[in-house]
């Protein structure tokens, strides 16, 4: 009995300490990226490349979503090019290169060394310490969960 109750406060206490992104968890992957307001490039981009429909599907994915100051650290311009109507097919490539298919959490990082993304293509995955990298990109938010996935915040645009 004392053990259990031991496991229980434990339990508790580890479930209490993690963060709950519950308001986000009810909206799905391009709904949670549009409330943030961090994410208005790629948000834009989304819509440009006609993904919408695609990341508000069943899923699950996992999205590792650059942040408007990851997009303005590109050469000037290339956002702009990126997002007329004849470079669509290189800015779906781009950003499926952001999307893995199934759910993988921080937690998972630890067992795995490269992900296949959405386009067939992989991510080189690095964990030194508490610092995790998917390929030049640190990874700075975790586990942000959604109805269709689950999005890590990265500070570099992946280029495939």
């Amino acid at each position: 009995m004392k053990a259990l109750a031991m496991i229980f406060a434990l339990t508790f206490a580890l479930f209490t300490s993690i963060p709950v992104h519950s308001a986000h968890h009810e909206k799905d992957i391009v709904d949670t990226a549009v409330s943030a307001g961090s994410f208005n490039t790629l948000v834009a981009a989304v819509q440009a490349a006609d993904l919408v429909d695609t990341l508000k599907g069943d899923g699950p994915f996992t999205v590792f979503a650059p942040t408007d100051e990851a997009f303005a650290k590109l050469p000037a311009g290339t956002v702009e090019d990126l997002l007329k109507p004849e470079n669509k097919e290189k800015l779906q490539a781009i950003l499926l290169y952001h999307v893995v298919p199934g759910k993988v959490m921080a937690s998972d990082v630890v067992n795995v060394k490269s992900a296949k993304t959405a386009n067939e293509m992989d991510l080189k995955v690095m964990v030194d310490g508490n610092i995790v990298k998917i390929n030049e990109a640190q990874v700075v938010q975790t586990d942000i969960m959604t109805s269709n996935g689950v999005i890590h915040v990265i500070d570099t645009v992946l280029l495939p």
